[in-house]
């Protein structure tokens, strides 16, 4: 048996190796080849690294149990394969309890531990500013968004109203002419998500996250977005004909850049509550225009 020492000055270049690998990961490499890095920035939102570290992480432990339960099930294969000249059954064998207690303690361990550390993540991601710097009210529609940036009063309340993506001939589609939502950067945003006839989804691909939009149900997300740039949005929930034409794009800017952006919304008269304005549902979920006239005579 070679000594510690020689098991030691073994496991060194590897270790070097390791470590030099490593630092030649790009940003994408390392979060796992999801989206919203840069090289050399911060990432997209206060929250992004801790969704690719969950991600990273979930597919390191699922990625080792895979290797050992391969190798186990290779080595039993081989080892217990039949040998020339042997006929008949091998010993049958009814039970062993090491085993089965093994096979049942370290995958509840895994479970538990998996579920702890989502919990405690979306937990933490969940979690809404109780003052924010910015409420947006964003509201998803067959096809297309409208967002609303909340003030105090009506007057300071101001908003943009969205068509769905027009694609030409060849199926190109023309950036510019889709919903933008504007945020400030490093700002405490709450996104308030509604609907305005059935189920969306709003999802920013580069933030890592989406959320739910039910006509009733009002959802929020709040976060901060930490570095300057554009990204693109959509809905991912199927909701219609043209699902795949509920595109938006998202701007991050500096806050004066986000206060002229205001500013002008103000000065084309886009101001006020659309929030319920153009609601093409009427009666919530679980009640019937029936009932509710049926109420009213009461």
């Amino acid at each position: 048996m070679p000594s510690n020492r020689r098991l030691r000055w073994a496991a060194l270049p590897l270790g070097v190796a390791a470590a030099v690998a490593l630092a030649g990961c790009t940003a994408t490499e390392l979060n796992g080849y999801l989206p919203g890095f840069v090289e050399g920035e911060p990432a997209a939102t206060n929250q992004t690294e801790r969704v690719s570290s969950l991600w990273v992480n979930s597919w390191i432990v699922l990625l080792a149990v895979g290797v050992i339960t391969w190798g186990l099930m290779a080595w039993a294969a081989i080892a217990y394969r039949r040998r020339k000249g042997q006929t008949g059954l091998p010993v049958q064998m009814r039970y062993n309890m090491p085993i089965e207690i093994f096979y049942t303690i370290v995958p509840l361990i895994l479970v538990l531990g998996m579920f702890f550390f989502t919990a405690r993540d979306q937990n933490a991601i969940e979690t809404q500013w109780d003052d924010p710097d910015v409420e947006v009210t964003a509201i998803a529609k067959q096809w297309a968004w409208d967002f609303q940036y909340d003030a105090d009063s009506d007057d300071d309340t101001v908003w943009t109203m969205g068509v769905q993506a027009q694609p030409d001939a060849e199926g190109n589609i023309d950036q510019a002419q889709l919903p933008t939502l504007v945020l400030p950067v490093d700002q405490k945003v709450t996104i308030k998500l509604q609907s305005r006839d059935v189920i969306h989804s709003f999802w920013i691909i580069d933030f890592l996250y989406k959320k739910d939009m039910y006509i009733g149900k009002d959802n929020s997300w709040s976060f901060i977005p930490t570095r300057v740039g554009e990204y693109k949005g959509k809905c991912a929930e199927l909701c219609g004909e043209y699902h795949s034409m509920m595109l938006f794009n998202v701007k991050v800017v500096e806050q004066d850049e986000y206060d002229a952006y205001l500013e002008t919304l103000k000065e084309k008269g886009n101001t006020g509550d659309i929030t319920d304005q153009y609601d093409r549902l009427t009666n919530f979920p679980g009640t019937t225009p029936e009932n509710d006239s049926e109420e009213g005579e009461e």
